[in-house]
């Protein structure tokens, strides 16, 4: 029988200083000491070219597992949750790791977690309390079951292709449906068939994300940075073939009963979303790229008198001294945005005004960087190698909405070298120089498709990674010291926001569809993505159509571009500036039930806007619907259709009050003033504030609640400071609303708030509208007669003030 070592019995008999020595005890254990020698030899060859090889350094413990099997090659799993494996095959044992691990994009703590090991007939058993995982030794297959036995999907044996890659197959069941792989295609929710290239790309492909969520209860992430390939029941009906033709063979493979569960262990190790700071999650408008300091005032302005809600205002590259300058050495514009030299900050400056007025500043950027020469100084403080020059990228796509020449080749270039940019090795890490703009007084980044999605065929990184590896890696790390070094430098929650992506991009960023308008296809990007761990997504809003309108301000995070051209709310026509302030104004009232819903994303992973797949999983017909989503639990939401199917059970909708029944499907009624359906699903408990011109707290000493009683239903409302960071150390509260329903009697609890933050008040006020078939009778607080409250005939429901409510529950009784 071969020797079967974990890496604390390995270590235990390691009495060699290096690696390598480890492996060949292991190899000799298993009468493979040739075949390891040889692999070793040949990667040390490789070591002496300018490839790079990172070998996994992470301590031994005894959660890993290596397996040689018959054939010479080995398996290592690292079993790091009750429902999570990591899976990487090798010809040599030697365990390499991926960029996203070596750069601290995915976790390397996870709890401990007690598993068995067995073996019977050449198949050896991992089983933990929820999954088992076997592997076999004559070919290295590895299957996954749930607890019970229940096979979830089979790896088969994997194919090593020459030179290095891998091709590899996992099984499909009949009927089994498949969902995830973030924003690589636009095309359809539901995956299977379709075959998919896991490669940044400008429009077609912003943020592709090779993850996979199956219908059957398990899901899987190729670890990997290299251009990489899925085919999705498409060659072969019943399987997902996985390919690359550079990268190692590494996964990580995860099961559990929903895809809640499945979404909660993807983003345990790949990063939870983002909670963005409140106003992040209110409205941004980003100027003309022409405009000028006194202009881009006057538009700040031109809100506050419209009465048109908005936190953010945005200049695109003319801010900048040198167009799309993606140096560390931009200065302001000097005519536009003059700023005095010998006073370049305080109050008496543009963006002094602006703050004073309730506005935050963000500024556009571009970035040619060598971004990973600061990620290896982080690890080792080596002094990197000079990069080489940058290329250019294909042209222009139907699908692109705005016509960005800097992310198009030029017509007659060369394929080689296009782009500029600043050959000097970088001295300093790319947040450095940003900091003096934060200090004037620049609170949001947007980082643009320039140049982080095109391609650099031509360059040799500082890494040692060729374009191949690094290109996909590239908006990642990008996004990390973007949001690392705002953080760092202000102690503050980041509001960067970025076209591109990749897998573990949702714990730093906020992220826009890209150059793509705000149309159906920018619609189903969000909802992939949502299927993929990222939560704080949005588009460019079409503020020329009432249903660009509805759609733009009822998304996870609202902002609208001008970029060059004329798209302010109020040069719009008459009856489009009404609804424009009318959705604004709405998105401001939601803010809390929005905020509340996406710091449940920040904790688990189950995003804000969610695909109807994703909401109502027990029906196959959902994977056509991509002209409706749910934003969170009690918003049903069209976009570009002219129908909406409702799900089983009663749907409000929002505006008339008009009560449908479901399963239906219904028309939906388009018009001057309402751009789509906006359906509120009975029994919602939707917090709301009181009508503001911006925010700058994550909470109030008002609040409202809208509660359509059904039999039992509650919301969590989510409560912090709003920009800090102390929510990560627990700094912040909870509040359980519950309402009953029996009989005419309605029960709505406020229960006591738990937790707590820096400056929170001791209580707020709570005004409850409560929808109910009819006037009630009587209505108690805490027991005792409630005198003073208003019905409204027309909604149909009775308003009531519910006063300092705090850490005791409050009880409120409609009869």
């Amino acid at each position: 029988m071969n020797t079967v070592f974990t890496y604390r019995q390995l270590l235990s008999r390691l009495r060699f200083p290096h690696a390598i020595a480890a492996l060949f005890m292991l190899a000799s254990a298993s009468g493979g000491a040739a075949d390891v020698a040889k692999g070793a030899s040949a990667r040390a060859a490789v070591n002496d070219k300018p490839a790079r090889v990172w070998l996994d350094a992470a301590p031994l413990t005894k959660r890993n597992v290596i397996l040689n099997l018959d054939g010479g090659a080995f398996v290592r799993v690292d079993v790091l949750g009750e429902r999570l494996f990591r899976i990487r095959h090798s010809k040599s044992a030697q365990w390499t790791e991926s960029g996203l691990n070596r750069y601290g994009i995915f976790s390397t703590v996870f709890p401990e977690v007690a598993f068995e090991r067995t073996e019977s007939d050449g198949v050896y058993t991992l089983a933990t309390q929820q999954a088992r995982l076997t592997i076999n030794r004559k070919d290295g297959a590895v299957a996954l079951a749930a607890a019970d036995g229940n096979a979830l999907t089979q790896q088969a044996a994997p194919v090593y292709e020459a030179g290095g890659g891998y091709d590899v197959r996992f099984t499909l069941a009949k009927d089994e449906r498949i969902y995830g792989l973030g924003d690589v295609s636009r095309e359809n929710i539901m995956r299977r068939p379709g075959v998919y290239e896991f490669w940044v790309r400008n429009v077609k492909a912003y943020i592709p994300i090779p993850v996979v969520l199956s219908s059957r209860g398990w899901g899987m992430l190729m670890n990997t940075t290299w251009r990489n390939t899925m085919d999705i029941g498409k060659d072969d009906p019943d399987r997902i073939v996985c390919t690359a033709p550079r990268s190692d063979f590494d996964y990580y493979l995860f099961c559990g009963p929903d895809y809640r569960s499945l979404l909660d262990t993807y983003t345990s190790f790949s990063g939870r979303p983002a909670l963005l700071p409140v106003w992040g999650y209110a409205f941004t408008y980003v100027c003309n790229e022409n405009i000028d300091a006194f202009n881009m005032m006057n538009e700040a302005l031109t809100f506050r008198r419209e009465g048109m809600p908005c936190d953010v205002i945005g200049l695109e590259p003319g801010w900048m001294s040198k167009n799309y300058d993606g140096s560390t050495a931009k200065e302001w514009h000097p005519q536009r945005f003059p700023i005095p030299k010998w006073a370049p900050k305080g109050p008496h400056t543009f963006l002094g005004a602006l703050k004073r007025k309730g506005f935050k500043l963000s500024l556009w950027l571009c970035c040619d960087y060598d971004l990973g020469v600061y990620e290896e100084q982080l690890l080792t403080g080596q002094k990197p190698a000079k990069a080489g020059a940058k290329a250019g990228v294909a042209a222009g796509d139907p699908d692109d909405f705005e016509k960005d020449e800097h992310l198009n080749k030029p017509k007659g270039a060369k394929k080689k070298d296009v782009a500029k940019r600043d050959d000097a090795q970088p001295t300093e890490p790319w947040f450095e120089h940003l900091k003096n703009f934060v200090d004037q007084g620049a609170s949001a980044f947007k980082l643009d498709g320039a140049y982080q999605v095109i391609e650099h065929a031509s360059r040799k990184w500082a890494n040692g990674m060729t374009d191949e590896e690094m290109h996909n890696l590239y908006p990642v790390i990008y996004a990390k010291q973007m949001a690392r070094g705002f953080e760092d430098h202000t102690k503050r929650r980041s509001m960067v926001y970025s076209a591109g992506g990749y897998a573990g991009v949702q714990q730093f960023v906020a992220s826009w569809a890209g150059d793509t308008g705000g149309g159906p296809k920018p619609l189903a990007s969000m909802l992939n993505l949502g299927l993929s761990g990222h939560s704080n997504h949005s588009c460019d809003m079409d503020v020329f159509s009432i249903e660009g309108i509805h759609f733009g301000f009822l998304q996870t995070w609202a902002q609208q571009c001008n970029w060059a051209y004329w798209r302010q709310p109020w040069l719009l026509e008459d009856a489009q500036i009404a609804a424009f302030r009318a959705y604004d104004q709405l998105r401001y009232k939601l803010l809390p039930y929005l905020y509340s819903t996406a710091a449940e994303a920040a904790l688990t992973g189950y995003p804000v806007m969610r695909a109807m797949s994703l909401a109502y999983p027990d029906d196959p017909a959902w994977d056509a619907s991509r002209g409706q989503y749910m934003l969170g639990d009690s918003l049903l939401v069209s976009a570009f259709s002219k129908e909406v199917r409702l799900p089983k059970g009663t749907w409000i909708d929002f505006w008339s009050g008009k009560r449908l029944d479901g399963p239906a499907t219904v028309p939906v009624q388009i018009t001057p003033t309402q751009g789509g359906a906006l359906l509120v699903k009975s029994g919602a408990i939707i917090p709301t504030w009181p009508a503001c011109d911006h925010v700058e707290k994550g909470w109030s000493p008002e609040v409202g609640l809208l509660v359509y009683p059904a039999a039992s239903s509650a919301f969590t409302l989510y409560e912090d400071d709003g920009a800090s960071l102390a929510y990560r150390k627990g700094k912040f509260a909870r509040t359980r609303l519950t309402c009953e329903t029996t009989g005419k009697t309605v029960k709505l609890t406020i229960g006591g708030r738990e937790g707590s933050y820096d400056a929170m008040p001791a209580t707020r006020d709570f005004t409850a509208t409560i929808h109910l078939p009819a006037r009630p009778q009587t209505v108690t607080l805490d027991g005792t007669a409630v005198t003073e409250w208003q019905w409204s005939d027309a909604a149909s429901a009775a308003t009531i003030k519910i006063p300092a409510c705090g850490k005791v529950p409050r009880v409120l009784v409609c009869e």
